[in-house]
């Protein structure tokens, strides 16, 4: 449960007196209230890519291979280092993810070594439905985040 404090505003005049004593230092609240706001984000993808039947891991590969890889196949090297995960977790994870029917996989035709892997329909139809959710929620903390990315910028 966050402390009550979190979101809440100090008046200007003692905002500004901290500001003044921090000059030179870390600005430890505005970093704990960007880590708790990110924090928030995350539980809130969890939450909805678990209720899509995906893992967080699986939201995030799909993310990967339908934004990163400008519509064509992906190779599972790729995939493992936009994920910063190891070749094999990246296998495993494609073989779960093409159990659900959210990916297939193809043998890249130019390097027999490589597999390639892309969104299916349903894949497709999750993601959509996930990124929907996922900038309808950053629109409402956008105000709230561009406000701490600016006490970053005074340092």
């Amino acid at each position: 449960m966050p402390s009550p404090s979190i979101g809440k505003q100090r008046p200007k005049k003692a905002r500004a007196a901290a500001n003044g004593a921090r000059r030179g230092s870390v600005d430890y609240e505005t970093l704990a209230r960007f880590r708790y706001e990110l924090r928030q984000f995350q539980a809130f993808s969890e939450a909805a890519a678990n209720s899509s039947g995906l893992t967080a891991q699986q939201h995030q590969a799909l993310l990967a291979i339908r934004g990163l890889s400008h519509h064509e196949p992906m190779s599972i090297g790729d995939l493992a280092g936009y994920l910063l995960v190891r070749h094999h977790t990246a296998v495993e994870l494609v073989d779960r993810m093409t159990k659900l029917k959210v990916v297939s996989r193809s043998v890249d035709p130019a390097d027999g070594r490589r597999v390639l892997v892309q969104l299916t329909a349903e894949g497709e139809r999750r993601l959509r439905r996930l990124s929907r959710m996922h900038l309808q929620e950053l629109r409402a903390m956008g105000p709230t985040l561009t406000k701490m990315l600016k006490l970053f910028r005074r340092g």
